[in-house]
């Protein structure tokens, strides 16, 4: 059975699907928007990380995200990597990539990291936010070199919507997955419009909605695309959230949370059963205005699997065939070119 199927299949159990940990919480970086970071709290030990993911494995969780702060800062961090994988879990990482080098990238091959998602905000770097794609683009390099699968996400604010564009407009021009999304900026990861902002944003996701018809490698389901007009237009979509039941997080201590923002009920992971997940399958009062999309997808895909798979299946054929024509249209002009009597 493919890797698609099986992930529908499991939209009907009542097991968690996939997972966050935190495998540390210090970062390199200070960007003005983040908090998700202390750089006064120790990494936490490969014992103490095996046992949790044991226990996330345990659960039920085909995926796990590791992540941070900046996951590269942890000194083991390839050989957590290689035991996600040893246990069969498909292992994805996001990180700022300023650590990135030649030898952690061919070290990250040969422990099977399954993909990497650099995190980047503008084009260029500025005094609040040094997460630009100009500052990694050596490393952006690296990668395209290598065998590991990456995408670069940015976040779609005030201060990266000027560059927005040139940003994504890069990742087309280098045939890199690339998305922009909008930030959840408010203290409890609901996004709020500003004034004067809704239509510059809704703009970005437009142009990207059009680009990825055009076959642009946009890393964002149209579902996805779908629900954050929704959060500009104050249009409120009739979801459950799915935080807890099928995705949770685990800090880098140890302590299970529903999500990035919601950190309760911040108990022992070792601690939770079957049956404490199972009680967080309910709308939650923050879910209104969410911006943690990684949990509103698996929500939406949880909540209407089959209708959720099919939009999924049609926006993937659409793009692959305008990609498929593209290439068809070059072809075409090579051969005309070439064949053209002197």
């Amino acid at each position: 059975m493919s890797y698609p199927l099986k992930m529908l299949k499991r939209e009907f159990d009542h097991k968690p699907i996939a997972a966050q940990i935190y495998v540390t919480d210090q970062c390199n970086l200070d960007c003005f928007y983040c908090s998700e970071y202390d750089n006064s709290v120790p990494h936490p030990s490969l014992e103490d990380l095996k046992k949790w993911i044991g226990k996330i494995k345990d659960l039920g969780c085909v995926r796990i995200g590791l992540q941070g702060g900046e996951p590269l800062l942890h000194p083991k961090i390839v050989e957590i990597v290689r035991f996600c994988k040893s246990l069969g879990l498909r292992t994805s990482m996001s990180t700022n990539g300023f650590k990135l080098t030649q030898t952690l990238i061919e070290d990250f091959e040969e422990a099977g990291l399954d993909s990497l998602q650099i995190s980047v905000d503008r084009m260029t770097p500025i005094p609040s936010t040094r997460k630009s794609v100009k500052t990694i683009i050596p490393k952006i390099e690296l990668l395209k070199n290598s065998k590991l699968k990456f995408n670069i996400t940015g976040v779609l604010f005030n201060e990266s919507l000027k560059e927005a564009k040139q940003v994504l407009e890069y990742g087309f021009s280098e045939d890199i997955p690339i998305h922009a999304r909008l930030v959840h900026a408010g203290p409890n990861g609901r996004y709020d419009v500003e004034t004067g902002e809704k239509a510059a944003l809704e703009k970005m996701l437009d142009f990207q909605i059009a680009a990825k018809k055009q076959g642009k490698k946009v890393h964002t389901t149209a579902s996805l695309f779908n629900y954050q007009k929704s959060l500009l237009n104050k249009n409120n979509l009739d979801w459950t959230c799915v935080a807890g039941y099928k995705y949770l997080y685990v800090s880098a201590k140890g302590k299970f949370w529903l999500c990035c923002v919601n950190r309760q009920p911040n108990i022992d992971i070792m601690a939770v059963t079957p049956k404490i997940l199972k009680s967080y399958f309910h709308k939650k009062e923050c879910q209104d205005g969410c911006g943690i999309y990684c949990i509103v997808s698996e929500s939406l895909a949880n909540n209407h699997p089959l209708q959720f798979a099919a939009r999924e299946v049609w926006d993937r054929v659409q793009s692959n065939t305008a990609r498929l024509r593209a290439r068809l249209i070059k072809v075409n002009s090579f051969l005309t070119t070439a064949i053209k009597p002197h």
